[in-house]
């Protein structure tokens, strides 16, 4: 069976002037419908640069990416993106910032009416709807994250695509953040691509781990699969034998990639 996201023996170089680096080498991977898949791996990596090649946002130099057995090479609602940095038109409200990206979509599909009541459901979803009528100025930065959120999933994507979502938040911020995406997964059974420089919060999100050597010419070094049962709750999984090997061993990882910078 072909994996309903495959990322297919994919190269990136970039060229300035008579500089040429090559960030990405042979990357390949297979993801299925509803899996939550993170890429974690030391900065310079190539997480992002891989992340903005599915969204459609950088062409690859070799190589392809397919969903649902179809080439994508430009952005489109079928991969919707939630960046560290939410992104919001600070001129609108909540409501029309979600409301944009849904008349964007499903301006000829849904009535007006339908896409209120469908906007007004996915604030609900990520525990927005009660400030609906405020600006992003007016609110904090976990509830603009969330914000993203609802935006990014009223598109209906095959994909949610996460860079960094919790990066710029306070812990107890990114703790509640990260337990809402959980429910949402577990609710929509959506399928997630995230990238992540947290181990904890890899290891908490994910089916499967996907660690990368550092760059130039990064690959993907290890693919560890977490073996936990969903739902998953945090407090339950302090002392879970299974999670502490899993956040051991990209411990480890991560650990032998900075020791072979140095020792280079």
């Amino acid at each position: 069976m072909k994996p309903y996201l495959k990322l297919d023996h994919i190269d990136k170089t970039f060229t300035r002037g008579s500089l040429t680096t090559e960030v990405l080498k042979d990357v390949t991977l297979g993801i299925e419908k509803g899996e939550y898949v993170s890429i974690i791996g030391h900065s310079g990596c190539g997480k992002t640069t891989l992340l903005n090649i599915v969204a459609g946002l950088f062409p690859v130099t070799a190589g392809c990416v397919l969903l649902e057995d179809r080439e994508v090479n430009e952005p489109g609602p079928d991969r919707a993106v939630v960046f560290q940095n939410h992104s919001l038109l600070p001129w609108l409200s909540v409501y029309d910032n979600v409301r944009l990206a849904v008349d964007k979509v499903f301006g000829g599909v849904k009535s007006r009416a339908e896409r209120h009541t469908w906007t007004m459901h996915n604030l609900e979803l990520v525990q927005m709807a009660h400030a609906k009528s405020k600006r992003p100025s007016e609110i904090s930065g976990g509830m603009k994250q969330r914000v993203g959120l609802a935006r990014a999933l009223a598109m209906e994507p095959k994909v949610l695509l996460l860079d960094e979502p919790f990066g710029a938040l306070d812990a107890l911020t990114r703790a509640h953040l990260q337990d809402s995406v959980m429910a949402i997964h577990q609710k929509l059974g959506n399928t997630v691509l995230m990238i992540t420089h947290d181990v904890d919060e890899a290891v908490l999100l994910s089916d499967r781990i996907v660690l990368m050597t550092n760059g130039p010419s990064a690959h993907i070094g290890e693919v560890l699969e977490v073996a936990l049962d969903r739902p998953r709750k945090r407090l339950e999984l302090v002392a879970n034998q299974t999670y502490l090997k899993s956040r051991q061993r990209v411990l480890e990882f991560l650990y032998e990639r900075h020791h072979f910078v140095e020792a280079a």
